[in-house]
């Protein structure tokens, strides 16, 4: 019976030791963080750059936007000084027809 306990220790101790990492699977471990690790950091910066590619699309496209509005506002007030302009020279033209047509003594109806 003694022999069983110091069996049942030796048999744990070997079981553990079999368990236990060695120096080579640390190593080939913290090789396969590092490889993870270089992997993000690649993503990282594949990831930065599409942002800045998608900043600058969207930039380009506020612009040409923008660019687009602008033209529509000028094309807006054109029209609307021609307008009053094209009203004014009506209204003036409406205005010398009624005084010839009082000088004339020209009825209209």
């Amino acid at each position: 019976m003694a022999d069983e306990p110091e069996n049942l220790i030796l048999h744990l101790l070997r079981d553990m030791r079999e368990r236990m990492a060695t120096k080579d699977d640390i190593a080939d471990l913290r090789s396969e963080i590092a490889d993870v690790r270089s992997e993000v950091h690649s993503l990282r910066a594949d990831v930065a750059s599409d942002l800045m590619t998608i900043e600058k699309r969207m930039g380009d496209q506020e612009k040409r936007l923008s660019d687009q509005i602008v033209g529509l506002r000028r094309a807006v007030v054109e029209y609307h000084s021609s307008a009053v302009g094209h009203g004014v020279l009506i209204s003036e033209i409406d205005e010398r027809l009624r005084v010839v047509e009082r000088k004339l003594n020209i009825e209209t109806h």
